[in-house]
Formats: C-alpha cells, sequence, structure tokens
C-alpha cells in the first residue's frame, strides 16, 4: 500500500502546531474552544434516542480533549483520553445514574421527552465544562494526557461540574433569548 494510500486525513485543527503560547490569547480561544464544546454537548442532550444522547455528549467531551491537547501542543492518545474520561465521569456516579436514568425516560412518550429536555442539556453542559477546565488546568501545569491522574482531579471535576450547572444554565438561558 503506498504512503498516500495509508495516511489519515488531516484536520488543520489538531494538525496545527500550537499557536505561540501568549497567555491572554491562548485563554481566548480556550474559551470559545470551550464554550462550543458545551453548547454542542447540550445540543447532543436533544437526540432522542436513550443512552444515545449519552455515547454523544462522550464522544463531543473527547473531541474537547483533543483540541485542547492541540491547543497545547500535548500528543492527544484517544484511548488514554477515553479512560481518563470514563474515570472522570465516574465520579460523579450518582448524576451519571440519574443521567442514563433520564436518558431512558426517553421511552416514555411526551413526559419522558419533556424531562430529559428540560434537565439533561444542564448535565451535559456542566460535565463538558468541567473536561474543559481540569484538562485547561493540567496543560497549563506543564502536564500531558499520559501524566494526567483523574483519581487526583475527581474533587476539582466534581467542584468544576457544579460550577458548570451554572455556566450551561446562563448558555442555555442566552441561547433560548436569541
Amino acid at each position: 500500500m503506498s504512503e498516500k494510500g495509508s495516511k489519515k486525513p488531516s484536520d488543520p485543527v489538531t494538525d496545527a502546531p500550537a499557536a505561540p503560547a501568549d497567555p491572554a490569547e491562548r485563554a481566548r480561544r480556550v474559551e470559545v474552544l470551550s464554550r462550543n464544546h458545551i453548547l454542542m454537548a447540550m445540543g447532543v442532550a436533544l437526540v432522542p434516542l436513550p443512552v444515545v444522547d449519552i455515547l454523544g455528549a462522550m464522544a463531543v467531551q473527547l473531541d474537547l480533549i483533543r483540541k485542547l491537547s492541540a491547543e497545547y501542543g500535548v500528543p492527544f492518545k484517544e484511548d488514554r483520553g477515553k479512560a481518563i474520561l470514563t474515570s472522570l465521569l465516574g465520579g460523579i456516579t450518582p448524576m451519571a445514574v440519574g443521567e442514563v436514568a433520564v436518558s431512558l425516560l426517553k421511552f416514555i412518550p411526551l413526559v419522558g421527552s419533556t424531562f430529559s429536555v428540560a434537565t439533561m442539556p444542564i448535565v451535559f453542559g456542566a460535565s463538558t465544562y468541567a473536561v474543559g477546565k481540569v484538562f485547561t488546568q493540567h496543560y497549563e501545569a506543564g502536564g500531558t494526557i499520559l501524566d494526567f491522574d483523574a483519581c487526583k482531579m475527581k474533587k476539582v471535576f466534581l467542584e468544576e461540574f457544579c460550577a458548570g450547572k451554572k455556566a450551561a444554565a446562563d448558555l442555555h438561558a442566552k441561547k433560548a433569548a436569541s
């Protein structure tokens, strides 16, 4: 097989070298990146298929990790990203069990969909917010995806998840107002 046939398609966002580390400019780019992914995760919550919404939100969060890795010039390892994400989300187990239950409520016509639309966007937005915050903090400290210790970051993740509920609610309100 030729080398050309074995190459993956290039992605201008992740294949580009990290921009010079002007802290203010990087913070602005990271903020936009995180906000866009929070909104995507909130949108995925509206998928009417039970459990597919959760998998979609995790895909959005994994993509956020990939793009943050590129922003910080850190090599991204998908399998490691998935493992970290699973571990972090497991730290909010009572809420995660609630997410699955709310997602499964979509099987109940009208009531389940209504309840799900009211709660899931905030939960997905908050968890995506928290993923962005903990990875940004870790990368700012010079860490890599390989030395990310999810166990040590669970407390910070939970704190950011709680802060993310307000951030997601604010974004949801702005989106509804426009």
